[in-house]
């Protein structure tokens, strides 16, 4: 059984809000940099979907959508590596992780 694409398509972009919202929401910057992580996410299944939906086009490229998928994991990934090195740099100086106390580095 084939899922459609609009189905796919609708869990993208209820994904990419949920990330949205708790971008905006959340005053912890894991939980921030996990909201990011899921909007990615989102991202990489919207490509997976459209990929899949023109597959079948004359002209259509199979691997299109997996290829920016690879590269959004491979943005992803360096996005974690750096979020998380301001995480213990943020943590080491204020002793939380809280965003409002990195308004204070500012400068």
């Amino acid at each position: 059984m084939k899922v459609p694409t609009e189905h796919v398509l609708c869990l993208a972009a209820i994904l990419f809000g949920l990330g949205v919202l708790g971008f905006l929401v959340r005053r912890n910057v894991i939980l921030v940099l996990a909201s990011i992580e899921l909007m990615l996410n989102a991202a990489n299944l919207s490509f997976l979907a459209a990929s899949r939906h023109w597959a079948g086009t004359p002209g259509g490229e199979p691997l299109q959508g997996p290829i920016f998928a690879l590269f959004v994991i491979l943005v992803a990934a360096a996005e974690a590596a750096v979020g998380l090195a301001l995480v213990i740099a943020l943590y080491r100086l204020r002793q939380t992780v809280d965003l409002d106390a990195a308004n204070e580095l500012q400068g």
